[in-house]
């Protein structure tokens, strides 16, 4: 088995009461897990075998780009947390967050916004360009910034299964909430510039 899933940095109840241990358990340990199996599954014997994750996801389409791409977004979206983490942005990525957005708190309710209006299931995403501007973009199921050249550097998984236990139907009290527990000085080290 090529991919492994990697243990979490935190206790399952670590992120309560944003995120359960609950959720944690299922969407962590099933769900997550799941991805990871099915992809070692799909590229056994096949080219795919040999390839890194990002690579897999940029080349592949259907079902093994699924499964890749759900793997990856699911351990970029649990290791951004952190309930004792940097509570906001400082230095270059703080900086053009206020050059873009206009403030820390607007590009805050910018990327609520985004992930709120996202019709079914998916991701929203601050991603920056080769030359470091800032966006925030949205996609559909496991749709993933790798493939459009950007980087990505923070992501709200709005999927239900994300959310559904603690919040119910409630995405957008969800989507406030989880800024309690991101680790700021993890998605900076994220920010190249």
């Amino acid at each position: 088995m090529k991919f492994q899933q990697p243990q979490l940095p935190y206790f399952p109840y670590a992120l309560e009461p944003v995120i359960s241990a609950t959720t944690i358990e299922y969407h962590y340990g099933k769900h997550e897990k799941a991805y990871i199996d099915n992809l070692n599954r799909i590229i056994k014997d096949t080219d795919y075998e040999e390839m890194p994750l990002e690579r897999i996801i940029v080349e592949s389409t259907g079902p093994l780009f699924n499964n890749a791409s759900q793997a990856w977004n699911h351990i970029f979206y649990f290791f951004q947390f952190n309930p004792d983490g940097l509570k906001a942005p400082g230095g270059k990525l703080a900086e053009k967050i206020d050059e873009q957005f206009g403030s820390f708190e607007e590009f805050q309710r910018q990327f609520e916004e985004a992930g709120a209006s996202l019709f079914g299931s998916g991701w929203v995403w601050l991603v920056n360009n080769d030359e470091g501007e800032l966006g925030i973009i949205k996609g559909s199921n496991a749709e993933n910034p790798l493939t459009r050249g950007l980087n990505p550097i923070l992501t709200f998984d709005v999927w239900e299964h994300a959310y559904y236990l603690d919040y119910h139907n409630r995405r957008a009290d969800y989507l406030h909430r989880l800024w309690d527990i991101v680790d700021w000085s993890v998605i900076e080290s994220r920010y190249p510039f």
